[in-house]
């Protein structure tokens, strides 16, 4: 058995130990021979592949990013630019039986399309915004809280000193995964969703009570947050991309709405791309490894069509048409915005 495997989307930790448990166990119990296709998607229209070798995977466990590369701007079925046709003719000149797909909400979606040109394809989520549907956790996830919780120690001591509101902007595009459970993990007074528009007089009311009581205010606020009535904040808009909305400086639009309203000095930051860099958390490289595994044993039993998920802390797996283009967010009963509630987080909504 020839097998592809490709990391599709944005990086994040954890790729790479997916790309090693998949290459190793393929190789150990198949005796399956791997090629990996370079930047995604995009190395099935370029062109560019190699052999992976148990040798060559075995020390990449730790390592951030993914050693294949990635790209987050290609989709072979791009309308008016459909060149899928292209892609397959590279996969028949590559001699692939299958495809191990590595990716989130986009990366399933194009892997689904292309199960449906008679390519068998296996996928495995990864996302650090946590938002695909059938899986209670993406590796990356974890490794991003942890940065979020980190950063959000470091603002409280300067919050602390100055007595000012500090403003974190965390990823997650529409989805409040990563701003919920880094704002709980990290402390925050304050936790704004995309989910709960919030109300700003709300939040400036909040911010002033602790102010009067001499206390400073650290506010965790998710890209895809909004104000009640008002739209997203964009960074940039991008035409050529499968996802062509960019978000982005909703803190500093916030420290710029909440200023005027109160004493303190309010500062913002932008967290970013440090939530994809680094070294996974000891938590998503064995969540990824057993997501590798687990995928590998869907190729050793041919059952494609299907994404490897967490549920229960057991590794199931689910179809790919229950996953492609469609996207988990965060309910608003969920029982960790209870406990945020119950504690007296504000979050911005009655």
């Amino acid at each position: 058995m020839h097998v592809g495997i490709l990391t599709g989307g944005g990086d994040c930790p954890g790729l790479n130990a997916v790309i090693r448990a998949v290459t190793l166990a393929l190789v150990r119990e198949c005796g399956a021979r791997v090629t990996g296709i370079e930047r995604g998607f995009q190395g099935l229209l370029t062109r560019h592949a190699r052999p992976l070798l148990p040798h060559e995977v075995a020390g990449i466990l730790a390592e951030g990013g993914t050693v294949l590369g990635t790209h987050n701007r290609c989709d072979p079925f791009a309308a008016g630019d459909d060149r899928s046709g292209a892609a397959m003719d590279y996969v028949r000149e590559l001699g692939l039986d299958a495809l191990v797909a590595i990716g989130g909400d986009g990366t399933m979606t194009i892997a689904h399309r292309f199960e449906g040109l008679g390519l068998p394809v296996v996928g495995v989520p990864k996302t650090i915004d946590n938002d695909l549907q059938h899986t209670e956790r993406s590796f990356g996830f974890d490794s991003a809280v942890a940065v979020v919780s980190e950063a959000l120690d470091r603002l409280r001591t300067t919050a602390r000193s100055h007595g000012r509101v500090m403003i974190a902007e965390t990823m997650g595009r529409y989805a409040g995964w990563i701003a919920l459970e880094g704002g709980m993990a990290g402390g925050a007074d304050a936790i704004l969703l995309p989910e709960l528009p919030y109300d700003v007089d709300r939040v400036a009311a909040y911010c002033r009570a602790r102010e009067a009581g001499g206390g400073s205010t650290l506010i965790c606020i998710a890209e895809g947050a909004h104000g009640r009535g008002r739209a997203l904040t964009l960074s940039q808009r991008i035409a050529d991309s499968p996802d062509p909305l960019r978000l982005g400086g909703v803190a500093h639009a916030l420290q710029h709405q909440l200023q005027p309203l109160l004493a303190s000095e309010v500062r913002a930051t932008v967290l970013g791309h440090t939530q994809r860099g680094g070294s996974p958390t000891a938590y998503d490289r064995v969540l990824a490894t057993r997501f590798g595994y687990h995928a590998a044993q869907l190729v050793k039993a041919r059952r494609w069509g299907r994404m490897v998920a967490l549920q229960g802390d057991h590794c199931v797996s689910v179809a790919l048409s229950e996953v492609a283009g469609r996207s988990r967010r965060v309910p608003a009963d969920h029982a960790l915005v209870q406990a945020a509630r119950g504690i007296g987080v504000e979050l911005g909504v009655a």
